[in-house]
């Protein structure tokens, strides 16, 4: 220890000599092994069996920017990169040369000033070039995103950039701001291979797309790792299981594979810093963040038991205590047998994952086979059915790995999805002990072609930034904030004022005939007013606003490319955070080469700003600035109904969800016929226009081309301009040009069609036949053939009386007569009579087959007069009201205050009843 402090004297002394300068570097490259050394001795590792240590070969640690040596929080040793051994490259010819930049305000106490007080920042690309012995490696990098001296004050606008390591891509178009989260601080940590004789270049380059967009780094760090720790060994061919494919698959992990950790978990323990890792400095996580379901658990600890490592099993494996914690889920047999223990950890999708699990029989009740078996789901896939650990490992107290891989494709267009860990008591072997146990996890991302780099996070709302880097740089832009605050309250109650006597005066010229929103006299009273969160009054209820061109700017970063979710005729659509990172939104902005225009945008507001229904995307406001035409919407988590149907890597949509999103996009639609203040019709109904939420819950959307029907009884059409999309359009309104509410009917039509064959409504490389869907549909119904064209995903799952009453509501809407289309009330009422079909022989009541299923599509009778039997053969029935068993239902609601809901009473008894209510006037919100 002594010996320690006399070198780490010598380092930080400063001298200009060469000799100085020598013995510095001699020193540097002593010094990562004495440290290790003196702590290798003071780790106890007595009562341990086969505990064999390892020695980093390399244990580099890197002070960016800095141009002395010293010591993190945890006794670690850091050197400066300025004069040092590595070699820091510059582009040629760069007039931007990095900057090693310190800070001059005090960090936070919780961030350790090794090495986050100084930082390496280039508005250019720039590299580290370091010598490397062959094998794997550990590389992390540390980033404090804040304000620099001398670079953009705003971290979140201009710290954008990628890193490369040799021929992988690590990071591209980072932002350390967004994946710091509620932390100040963010850590990378990766695995990569070296081949021999090779250095590792870690390239840096700013974003080419951001405006004076710079890369910076904190801290880097090198850590071998044993040959065999992750990678396969020389000559091994076997692979890891890979979970949810072909039995028998295995996925090989070759050195040409580089690996980003996402997370290391020490289940049912403490966290564990990177100095008690004392071999690779690995950083574990406590598991009480990220287990999800437990109803409750147990966290059994025995730190006397005598760990027993194998050559399978090392003791470099994970620390000690990883293996003397656990968390099982207890002794109560019955709970357990009815739920799993599960975790969750949020992933990027479209890549694989290698999960590794640990696990160790400590507790005294375990001690042979059989005790505790249990299975072991990844991703909702079945992993493991016999998972024995004392099979595994060979006895108590033994430690033992599994190692398996998981795909984890696209779901919408959600960026991440959470990577499911569940265990439970295998119910097809005895098992003494009805129970299952884990002891560590970790979970790593594998590269693909080369690429680990993964979309940045969303921004987090503000009230849950916590004690980010741009609340705690310095007083004084707390002092700007609160004079920006009171001005900015003063400058509001004049606005508000102004404002109300815009709309007072408006109130009083303008007659309200429609309701129409005059878009140009708005957004002149808002601009002059130099409001950016008005509110427009003149509007009907109040319920749209107005957004500033900065603010949407702000909402989307710019309009960087990394926030587009979604690309139409209108132009790209972004998600957005709004209200100070508190509301995600999405934001739809006018491509000024579309082919809609000024008049579908200002009738999208007029339409979407009088309508509020839980089945209707709502509409937030709208932005006119300098030329710019933007729309602001609720955001729909699950993209578009097409998007999971067909030319998609989403997994199929089972019939049951698919009937509940019909179903739902159809209550839209009807609150749009009948249930606003005069008929709407929306003209443009198809697949892209019906989105879906975070719990799917399908929302009709885009009202550019939306009319209002006839505005009395005289009038049987609207006479205007054919519009829509090919393959949806109703062919008795493309003939003449009549426009009424039976055209929606025939485009919903179509949209059934699409749900039910999974294919697009046009398809010009098909037969002739069978280039447009609604037409081949009919043929195939009417020439019994029908079943051939059903996506052959649902072969076998659903219900043929729900099939049969659902093929009836599509053929229905696809008459050519647009008279004898039933009204959308109907439609409602037969989708929801065939969803309770499926409903009710999925739980084991069968439909009377004498109750009426032949009978013609009568829109008079909603498809209520129908009876019901169970597999007794007592029928349940009722002329009017249908009246089915209680514990086969599963309702559909309607969420709003002022619409009924189909009500069920579930009192338990095999006999109870729900009724029906008929619903022949909803209301939107």
């Amino acid at each position: 220890m002594h010996l320690c402090l006399v070198l780490c004297f010598f380092l930080t002394m400063e001298n200009s000599s060469k000799s100085s300068f020598c013995l510095q570097n001699l020193l540097f490259l002593l010094l990562p092994c004495l440290f290790f050394f003196v702590q290798y001795l003071v780790v106890p590792v007595t009562g341990d069996i086969h505990v064999t240590p390892y020695i980093p070969t390399e244990n580099i640690t890197i002070d960016c920017g800095s141009s002395t040596s010293g010591q993190s929080f945890d006794g670690r040793p850091w050197v400066g990169d300025v004069g040092g051994k590595f070699i820091l490259i510059e582009q040629p010819n760069n007039k931007n040369k990095s900057s090693a930049v310190k800070l001059e305000s005090q960090l936070p106490s919780s961030v350790d000033p090794r090495p986050y007080s100084t930082a390496r920042l280039s508005y250019s690309e720039f590299n580290y070039s370091i010598p490397l012995t062959a094998g794997p490696k550990f590389i992390r990098f540390y980033f404090y995103p804040t304000s620099y001296p001398g670079f953009a004050e705003d971290p979140s606008n201009k710290a954008f950039f990628s890193v490369k390591a040799g021929p992988f891509t690590l990071l591209s178009n980072f932002s350390a701001l967004l994946h710091a989260r509620r932390e100040p601080t963010v850590v990378k940590e990766y695995c990569l291979y070296v081949d021999d004789y090779q250095s590792l270049n870690l390239i840096f380059t700013p974003s080419p797309d951001i405006t004076h967009s710079y890369a910076f780094i904190n801290g880097i760090e090198v850590v071998s790792m044993p040959s065999h720790l992750y990678y396969a060994a020389a000559g091994d061919e076997d692979g890891v299981t890979f979970t949810g494919q072909a039995q028998g698959k295995l996925y090989p992990l070759e050195n040409n594979k580089a690996f980003e950790k996402m997370y290391r978990i020490n289940v049912g323990g403490s966290e564990l810093s990177p100095g008690k890792d004392y071999e690779m400095f690995r950083h574990w996580l406590s598991d009480v963040d990220y287990v999800t379901i437990m109803k409750p658990s147990a966290l059994p600890v025995n730190t006397s038991t005598e760990l027993t490592f194998s050559s399978e099993t090392p003791s470099f494996t994970a620390p000690k205590e990883v293996y003397t914690t656990a968390r099982s889920m207890g002794t109560n047999k019955t709970e357990n047998e009815n739920y799993n223990l599960t975790w969750e950890f949020p992933v990027d999708s479209e890549f694989n994952y290698f999960v590794r699990l640990h696990f160790c029989e400590f507790q005294n009740e375990i001690t042979q086979q059989g005790d505790r078996v249990f299975e072991i789901f990844l991703a909702n896939l079945a992993a493991e059915t016999h998972a024995d650990v004392i099979v595994w490992s060979g006895g108590h107290g033994f430690p033992v790995y599994r190692d398996y891989v998981v795909a984890i494709g696209t779901r919408g267009n959600q960026k991440q999805q959470n990577l499911s860990v569940a265990l439970h008591p295998s119910p097809a072997w005895g098992t003494l002990y009805s129970d299952a146990i884990l002891n560590g996890l970790e979970i790593f991302k594998l590269s693909k072609s080369f690429v680990l780099a993964g979309p940045n996070p969303d921004p987090l709302p503000v009230n849950e930034l916590g004690n980010s880097p741009q609340t705690s740089i310095n007083s004084k832009k707390k002092n700007k904030a609160v004079f920006g605050i009171v001005g900015g309250a003063i400058s509001g109650f004049v606005v508000l004022s102004l404002l109300c006597f815009f709309i007072f005066r408006r109130k009083m010229r303008v007659k309200d005939t429609k309701g129409v929103l005059q878009l140009s006299q708005y957004s002149s009273t808002v601009k002059s007013s130099k409001s950016t969160k008005s509110r427009g009054s003149s509007l009907p209820s109040d319920l749209c606003r107005y957004f500033s061109l900065a603010e949407i700017k702000a909402a989307t970063h710019n309009f960087d490319d990394v926030f587009i979710v979604g690309v139409g005729g209108f132009g790209n659509v972004y998600k957005g955070f709004i209200d100070g990172g508190a509301t995600p939104v999405a934001i739809k902005r006018l491509n000024p080469g579309s082919q809609q225009g000024a008049h579908e945008f200002r009738t999208e507001i007029e339409m979407l700003s009088q309508l509020r229904h839980v089945h209707l995307v709502s509409l937030i406001g709208y932005c006119n600035d300098d030329e710019e035409m933007i729309l602001v919407y609720d955001y729909m988590a699950n993209g578009t109904l097409r998007d999971h149907l067909y030319n998609t890597e989403n997994p199929p949509l089972p019939w049951k969800q698919r009937l509940e999103i019909c179903l739902g996009a159809a209550i839209g639609l009807q609150y749009l016929h009948s249930g606003a203040k005069h008929t709407i019709i929306h003209r443009d109904v198809k697949t892209t226009n019906i989105l879906l939420d975070e719990k799917w819950v399908a929302k009709v959307s885009d009202f550019g081309l939306s009319r209002v029907g006839p505005t009395n009884i005289s009038q049987t059409h609207v006479s205007t301009v054919v519009k829509g999309s090919f393959g949806y359009l109703d062919p008795e309104y493309s003939r003449r040009g009549q426009l009424t509410e039976k055209s929606d009917l025939y485009s919903f039509g179509v949209v059934l069609c699409e749900i039910l064959c999974a294919r697009p409504p046009l398809s010009r490389s098909a037969e002739k036949a069978q280039v447009s869907l609604a037409p081949w549909f009919q043929q195939c119904h009417q020439n019994g053939t029908l079943h051939k064209i059903i996506d052959p995903f649902l072969k076998g799952k659903i219900v043929p009386e729900c099939s049969k009453k659902f093929i009836e509501v599509v053929m229905s809407c696809l008459n050519e007569e647009g008279s004898k289309r039933p009204s959308m009330d109907a439609v409602v009422w037969g989708l929801q009579f065939a969803l309770q079909l499926q409903e009710l022989v999925e739980e084991g009541l069968t439909p009377n087959a004498g109750a009426g299923f032949e009978g013609d599509f009568d829109e008079e009778t909603p498809f209520a007069a129908y009876a019901m039997e169970d597999d007794s053969g007592e029928v349940f029935s009722s002329i009017g009201d249908h009246v089915m068993n209680s514990r086969s239902i599963s309702t559909f609601s309607l969420t709003t205050s002022d619409e009924q809901s189909f009500i069920t009473k579930d009192s338990g008894k095999h006999s109870s009843k729900a009724v029906f209510s008929q619903i022949r006037d909803p209301q939107g919100r």
